[in-house]
């Protein structure tokens, strides 16, 4: 049966409502412990707990995230490749996230690792539990052919959202991550932009229908040029404002 957590990342993940969401990133179990559940509640509308970065306490008896009850959580085990901590292989992130299944809003997997997750794949679909399929470029904003390349993956597998998060190095940079954004994909987008220029691209795709609008809970940043999540909730619904 489905727990509170998991009907409201149904709701939260509903296509037809794309109203722009604010998830908060748990960079450390530090972070994770010392967010108190109000505090969480009010600066983000999904909590996300990186299970690469909680170290040996993400398997603990009491684990860090234990006391945020009732807030929408959204899991992932980040490969290396794309930007995760340690040298985990599929095998061992599947697992990591196979653990926390009934905990659960909503699960992250990378397109690059949807073909070797397949088996935890077919599951989430069994439990009707919503999942993201990411791509991350640390260098660079891939060309359009490429993020069309990598949607149309996330498509075919039954993703509920696309995620692209990419280093951009000019305003051109920018406005095409925008208009990637803005065209219509046949599926739930979110988009944002890494380094220097992230701060900004980070509101533009929000305004452009970004569903999910990253920014960090506690001490730690979970990607380059990350807002801190309250400020980045605070900023999208001040925009939202200005726009009625």
């Amino acid at each position: 049966m489905a727990n509170e957590a998991i009907t409201s990342g149904v709701k939260f993940l509903d296509c037809s409502d794309r109203r722009p969401r604010v998830v908060g990133s748990f960079g450390s179990a530090a972070d994770a412990r010392a967010a108190s559940r109000d505090f969480v509640a009010g600066c983000c509308d999904l909590a996300e707990v990186r299970l690469d970065l909680m170290g040996d306490e993400g398997g603990g008896a009491v684990k860090p995230w234990s006391h945020l009850q009732g807030i929408p959580l959204l899991f992932t085990a980040r490969m290396a490749a794309e930007g995760g901590a340690g040298d985990l292989n599929a095998a061992m992130r599947e697992a990591m996230l196979r653990k926390v299944l009934n905990e659960a809003a909503c699960i992250d997997i990378e397109v690059a690792s949807i073909g070797e997750m397949t088996g935890l794949i077919d599951e989430l679909r069994h439990r009707k539990l919503p999942w993201i399929a990411s791509f991350h470029d640390f260098e660079k904003l891939p060309e359009n052919a490429v993020l069309e390349e990598r949607l149309e993956r996330a498509k075919s597998a039954g993703a509920d959202v696309f995620k692209v998060a990419a280093k951009l190095h000019n305003p051109g940079d920018v406005a095409r991550l925008a208009e990637f954004q803005l065209a219509d994909h046949g599926i739930a987008v979110a988009t944002m932009g890494m380094g220097v220029l992230a701060p900004v691209s980070r509101l533009l795709c929000a305004q452009s229908g970004s569903l999910l609008n990253y920014g960090y809970i506690g001490q730690t940043l979970t990607a380059p040029g990350q807002w801190d999540s309250l400020r980045l909730k605070q900023a999208i619904a001040n925009l939202e404002a200005c726009g009625r």
